[in-house]
């Protein structure tokens, strides 16, 4: 059975500019078994209700602007599955969590960046699940619940974002893996939590966590965590770090 992954994807630059998150996730590419296809939720695909990316060849989306030109000429021409999506639709359903499918939708950066560095051969079916950020983490809890049982058929469950993110208060010269207290503290309450599996903290981090507002200004990068928890198990960490001063790079499993 596959785990679900939470996976901070950082900076678009990650793509050419791989860091230790690129040994990361090659080595966790290595250790798992290879999937049939690839359940992604990314922060960068928003919506108000839940959509299911049904596009049998998705486009490689350059969701971002300001980065240099070589970037914008990376391609993810990973298929899509159809059927995967008429399924993750019906499967949500069942969970009294209506959804439609979106024949349209390319791969944003969350997807198709961190996807690049874990299987670079774009050879796998890869569907999107959308993010109704306003409706919170609980909605993601359900989410990940209701499709947890993928794991079963050799699908690999992903959710993509950022354990912090602070856009506004990035150190764009750092070089170092050096982490602002704030955003340290932050992560390690988040790890406390999720090892200890306290639910009712987690849920309401934005009330309880150390400077909450300060590393999320808004939900939709810590969401994908909540999706990844709710199709998996037991939590353990497979990488750690910062870049640019604030931003999490860690990776979590959930088996």
């Amino acid at each position: 059975m596959q785990p679900s992954l939470f996976i901070s994807h950082g900076s678009p630059m990650l793509a050419l500019q791989p860091g230790a998150s690129g040994p990361a996730l090659t080595r966790l590419a290595a250790e798992l078994q290879r999937p049939e296809a690839i359940v992604v939720v990314s922060a960068h695909w928003e919506s108000e209700a839940l959509q299911v990316m049904s596009n049998a060849q998705p486009q490689t989306w350059h969701d971002f602007g300001g980065f240099p030109a070589e970037l914008y000429q990376v391609q993810y021409p990973a298929p899509g599955n159809p059927q995967l999506a008429e399924d993750i639709v019906q499967r949500l359903g069942a969970a009294g969590l209506a959804a439609q499918t979106d024949e349209r939708r390319p791969f944003d950066h969350g997807s198709w960046v961190p996807l690049s560095l874990l299987y670079p051969d774009a050879d796998i079916p890869v569907v999107q699940v959308s993010l109704p950020s306003r409706q919170g983490p609980a909605l993601q809890l359900r989410v990940g619940e209701a499709l947890a049982g993928l794991r079963e058929r050799n699908l690999l469950l992903i959710g993509s974002g950022s354990i912090t993110h602070n856009l506004g208060e990035l150190d764009w010269r750092s070089t170092g893996d050096e982490a602002a207290p704030w955003a340290l503290e932050f992560r390690d309450w988040m790890v406390d939590k999720l090892q200890r599996d306290d639910l009712q903290a987690l849920l309401d981090y934005r009330r309880q966590a150390p400077h909450a507002r300060r590393n999320h200004p808004s939900d939709e990068h810590l969401l994908p965590l909540f999706f990844a928890r709710g199709a998996g198990g037991t939590f353990a960490i497979e990488h750690q770090g910062f870049t640019l001063g604030a931003l999490g790079m860690d990776i979590y499993r959930f088996d």
